[in-house]
């Protein structure tokens, strides 16, 4: 018996050990992360920036690859089918990673098949209008959509995404009405805003930093509390009429289920290092990105909080009755 237990025992260790050694070598090869929009949105924006700066750190290229399609719930699902090793990780937002769960019947489960890494940061949605609409601010907007019902069109990244549930609670609170085009992703959604094919949208405000250098579209608002450092002439949906409307975004790491805990807390650590960096502060700053505070940089911290939000937006979302296209 004694044999035995002596034997369960080295067996552990060695398990145990190897582990350890293969979270030391890790990674000996590229790793993929799939962003689940199109290129040319904020996502796959901050993804491909994220993979400059993990890259020297980890010591092997970041391939990023992009699956969009049904807000997100495609790439999210390619992620959860991946290995779990580490070489696939999966970076996303409150719409990919925690609404979409209210929205689709899912063949996986948002909260348990995949591993939090970290919860990287949040930032205000901007309201903008394509450069002829008849509006130059957020009380002309309120003005015009209201004296046109149903004729104004607002782009929206996919049914049930964060920019869509932003445009329903406006119509509540402004007695408006206007129509939801839906895109895979918001790269798609800005061209068609370019375009003039559609008025406006509601979206991440990184979305529009190079659109509002170039002036190419008409800043209204955004809906964080306090004003962009790098567009301080843009007053807050609070300052410009609406007061109390305020809606964020927020970005996420993921890997899939079952990758060993060595390696995801090498990559939380390298996360943490990458957003310690006064550099990617800087530039997290000019992208409208705030980052989340050190203490809730966890893995723990995040699966905390992702489950607290799908329980206050869930039932809303069921609520408002939005069905999947």
């Amino acid at each position: 018996m004694r044999k035995l237990l002596a034997m369960a025992v080295a067996v552990w260790c060695a398990l145990a050990s190897s582990g350890t050694a293969f979270a030391q070598d890790y990674p000996t090869r590229p790793i993929t992360m799939i962003v689940p929009f199109p290129a040319g949105g904020a996502t796959d924006t901050l993804a491909r920036y994220l993979a400059e700066q993990i890259r020297p750190i980890l010591g092997q290229p970041i391939v990023i690859e992009n699956v969009g399609g049904a807000a997100g719930s495609l790439g999210v699902a390619r992620a959860v089918r991946a290995a779990g090793d580490g070489y696939t990780l999966s970076i996303g937002t409150s719409t990919t990673h925690m609404l979409t769960g209210g929205l689709y019947a899912l063949q996986f489960d948002l909260l348990q098949d995949l591993e939090p890494v970290i919860q990287i940061g949040s930032e205000p949605l901007l309201i903008v209008g394509n450069k002829s609409f008849p509006a130059n601010d957020l009380k002309g907007l309120i003005a015009w959509l209201k004296a046109n019902p149903d004729k104004a069109s607002v782009g929206i990244a996919g049914v049930g995404a964060t920019g869509h549930l932003t445009g329903i609670s406006l119509q509540k609170v402004t007695g408006t009405k206007f129509q939801f085009v839906p895109y895979r992703g918001n790269g798609p959604a800005m061209q068609d805003l370019l375009a003039e094919q559609i008025d406006f949208m509601i979206e991440p405000s990184s979305n529009f930093r190079s659109l509002l250098a170039s002036g190419s579209v008409k800043p209204f608002a955004i809906t964080g509390r306090t004003r962009l450092p790098s567009s301080p002439g843009i007053p807050t949906a609070d300052e410009a009429g609406l007061p109390g409307f305020f809606a964020s975004l927020w970005y996420g790491l993921w890997v899939p289920k079952g990758t060993p805990k060595e390696i995801i807390a090498k990559l939380n650590a390298t996360m943490t290092q990458v957003l310690a960096d006064p550099e990617v502060k800087a530039r997290f700053e000019e992208m409208g990105i705030q980052i989340t505070p050190l203490q809730l940089q966890s893995p723990e911290a995040l699966r905390a909080f992702q489950k607290a939000e799908a329980e206050r937006w869930w039932p809303i979302m069921k609520a408002s009755g939005i069905k999947a296209d």
